[in-house]
């Protein structure tokens, strides 16, 4: 696969082709989290015959989150106080064999060095909320680690390795048998995908659409520094084709403007989106995300997997 174009090159085709269809952005309502700031979440799904979002929830001076899971009631997300809460950042979930796979990123001091924090993925599966149960750890400093039940009910695994491999952040993939043949050593293992991006750039997957037998759509983000140091996220899309781990040719869609304006949890994190999920309905599809690190929005985009 060739290098593919910078962030600034992608951005350029995504404002001359795709842009104009992007509308109806709105804020995402939440209720029960009064003086909380509620981001980067998931898109809405189902479970026990009941519509949730999961987000993100952290005071606008603070990095310690916590994951709880709001109810849908007349466009209004309120907290459910029946479900469990989660100490972990920017929650994900997906269903294996129709049960619930939750997760989201776990922050915790390091026993041998104290005073320095350590991230890792976490996975969670049950029936219910109520139920859930951890299953899986990933590797040390690997966040967007993603799951995907397959037609034949193998697991794909989209892994996001840093450093040597990885650089800022390198996508990767792997295919297992099951949910019990997860490991670390099988993670470390996936096809990197080195030439997606350059060097100084990064991104990850957020979520996974099977789009037919062999081809999966990944949603996911898109990421830079600029000379100042601030952060640029973008929304990204591409798709994967199963049988020989080969992805398509990414491509932006959607941008922080695109949204409403809002707050921003700092300044240097203005120009941030955190895709969340997709609802896919016709040739459209509802993207969720994460606004600046302090609100969540949604907006109809062309559904990029069509």
């Amino acid at each position: 696969m060739k290098l593919l174009n910078t962030v600034d090159k992608l951005l350029g085709t995504y404002r001359e082709t795709l842009k104009e269809q992007t509308k109806n952005p709105e804020h995402i309502i939440f209720e029960g989290v009064k003086g909380f700031d509620v981001y980067n979440v998931t898109a809405p799904f189902i479970i026990n015959n009941t519509k949730y979002i999961a987000g993100r929830v952290e005071k606008r001076d603070s990095e310690h989150s916590k994951v709880y899971f709001f109810k849908n009631n007349m466009n209004v997300w309120t907290v459910d106080d029946e479900a469990p809460v989660f100490e972990l950042q920017d929650p994900f979930v997906t269903f294996v064999e129709d049960e619930l796979v939750f997760g989201g990123v776990e922050i915790f001091e390091s026993k041998e060095e104290p005073g320095i924090f350590k991230w890792r993925t976490v996975f969670y599966k049950g029936e219910t909320l109520q139920s859930l149960e951890r299953i899986f750890e990933g590797p040390m400093g690997m966040k967007d680690l993603r799951l995907k039940e397959l037609h034949d009910g193998r697991i794909l695994v989209m892994t996001r390795p840093q450093g040597n491999p990885g650089g800022r952040g390198t996508i990767g993939a792997v295919v297992v048998a099951s949910l019990n043949d997860l490991s670390v050593e099988v993670i470390n293992s996936a096809s990197l995908f080195d030439d997606m991006y350059p060097e100084d750039e990064w991104g990850g997957a957020n979520e996974v659409h099977l789009l037919d037998n062999k081809t999966v759509g990944v949603l996911g983000h898109i990421a830079k520094f600029d000379k100042s140091g601030d952060r640029h996220y973008y929304s990204m899309a591409f798709t994967l084709d199963i049988e020989t781990m080969t992805p398509s040719e990414l491509k932006i869609i959607a941008e922080r403007n695109d949204f409403l304006e809002g707050p921003t949890k700092r300044l240097d994190l203005q120009d941030v989106i955190f895709s969340g999920g997709l609802v896919r309905s016709g040739n459209e599809a509802t993207l969720y995300s994460g606004i600046s690190d302090a609100r969540a929005q949604k907006v109809t985009i062309l559904d990029p997997f069509r």
